[in-house]
């Protein structure tokens, strides 16, 4: 979980939220607004469980809306561990911090928006396409919807997938019963 900024026409700053699953590299949510909280981003993450459930872990940095008393009490509440990067290191929350540099490279430097209702309409429509048509050498050659999709009917199936690198540096897929 991180944040991205940009700003429109008029100048305005917009700050998004980008949630991404590190597992299946599908990109939760990217919700742009004006100004988030960490009372926002816990409704933000209210509307992911209500969608798909919660991790059992979330990694971010340590900025005011990640670690304030919000998220604090939200995660308690909701038996999520938060695990806090340490300051000035990036790297470790590396899958994000790439997914913000191509977001920003393919999205938000190719748009000149000139509303809020603007971004989020054509960030959305860049998530979707990130998410479902693009596909991933790491997944098996799908994109990360269909990685997620297949990924859920394992569990549950109560099959095991596991994964194996070869020395050409393929990944081979097993699934186990």
């Amino acid at each position: 979980m991180d944040f991205v900024f940009d700003r429109l026409a008029d100048g305005r700053s917009v700050k998004c939220l980008t949630v991404v699953d590190d597992a299946t590299q599908e990109a939760v949510t990217i919700t742009p607004d004006r100004a988030i909280s960490g009372a926002y981003v816990t409704r933000i993450l209210e509307g992911v469980r209500r969608e798909r459930g919660l991790p059992k872990v979330i990694r971010s940095d340590n900025g005011k809306e990640f670690c304030g008393r919000a998220m604090a009490i939200w995660a308690y509440e909701n038996n999520v561990a938060l695990r806090f990067i340490e300051p000035g290191k990036p790297n470790q929350n590396a899958y994000v911090e790439s997914f913000n540099g191509r977001l920003r490279d393919e999205c938000l430097n190719e748009h000149w928006f000139t509303s809020l209702a603007h971004a989020r309409v054509v960030i959305e429509e860049w998530r979707r396409d990130y998410n479902e048509q693009r596909p991933k050498k790491n997944l098996g050659g799908v994109p990360p919807a269909v990685y997620a999709a297949r990924l859920s009917s394992l569990a549950n199936s109560g099959a095991k997938e596991s994964s194996t690198v070869c020395s050409d540096g393929l990944q081979i897929r097993l699934l186990l019963k």
